[in-house]
């Protein structure tokens, strides 16, 4: 795979019928991707053959694979060992929820492609199963179940997007009652440091709001813990250069995701937002929710 064109990117794009796969490939194209969908397996290497004896364009191509796809079961395993260990080569796994699954599958009237005469969540348990060998590979994940449209474009925005950064990351605030991100690298706890939402005066604000970030960053262990984060992420960075990926996600909890960990996410993102070639996104997953 190194030899293909000289800078060009290559992104396979896999998951979960349903996790919004087709949503994704529209955005990647806005972001100057060429996307190929559904094309037979066996007819993706002599694809990419051609595109390494050749400099035109596309200079960014994204294949779409999955479940659906004409020879998976045979081709598949030899296709991301082209892509595994390349610099230039990509892996994005689209996921969500079972719930948000059937949901999605109810609310179009169309049967699972693995369902097989069985009920829906027979079909998408075995789809997990076969894709999960894709999945550990991945180089970015998105949880899709809480996302919308425009929450995806912003998440898919920081690693594949514009050109001119050497490393990608992102601080997600989230509240844990609604469940932990399954598409991070690294969490961190907030649930230690006292909680704004038993003083009434600061209730209503949230974390991105000065009165509940003075009360959250006065806490006097919070400035060694911050510091020890960054040295900790800092540390993760170099490693992931080394190993070549170029993409970090860093999810920050407390209970309902509106003040302690809104509040935190925001100063640890700017700590690290001088980092040397480095894109810093925040993004609030559970703000608003309450």
């Amino acid at each position: 795979m190194d030899g293909n064109g000289e800078g060009r990117e290559l992104l396979l794009i896999s998951g979960m019928s349903g996790a919004g796969k087709g949503t994704a490939s529209k955005v990647l194209e806005e972001f100057g991707w060429y996307v190929v969908d559904n094309l037979p397996l066996e007819f993706v290497g002599e694809l990419l053959e051609r595109m390494q004896e050749s400099n035109s364009e596309p200079r960014r191509l994204a294949i779409v694979v999955d479940v659906r796809s004409l020879g998976f079961d045979e081709h598949i395993a030899e296709l991301l060992e082209s892509f595994h260990g390349s610099s230039q080569a990509k892996v994005l796994f689209l996921d969500a929820s079972d719930e948000a699954l059937v949901k999605r599958f109810n609310n179009v009237r169309r049967s699972h492609p693995l369902q097989s005469g069985d009920g829906l969540v027979d079909g998408i348990e075995r789809e997990r199963k076969v894709l999960e060998g894709i999945r550990g590979l991945a180089d970015v994940v998105v949880d899709t179940t809480t996302l919308s449209v425009h929450d995806l474009r912003h998440r898919l925005e920081t690693p594949f997007g514009e050109l001119g950064f050497d490393f990608h990351l992102t601080v997600e605030s989230f509240g844990f009652k609604y469940g932990v991100p399954v598409d991070v690298d690294m969490l961190l706890d907030m649930r230690f440091l006292p909680n704004p939402h038993w003083i009434p005066e600061l209730q209503p604000y949230t974390g991105r709001e000065k009165p509940v970030q003075d009360y959250v960053l006065a806490d006097e262990s919070i400035e060694e813990y911050l510091r020890s984060a960054v040295t900790m992420i800092n540390l993760a960075i170099t490693g992931y250069r080394r190993e070549g990926k170029r993409y970090m996600t860093i999810a920050v909890g407390c209970t309902g995701g509106k003040h302690r960990s809104v509040a935190i996410s925001e100063s640890l993102a700017g700590r690290l937002s001088g980092l040397d070639a480095v894109d810093v996104h925040v993004r609030h997953r559970d703000l608003g929710r309450e």
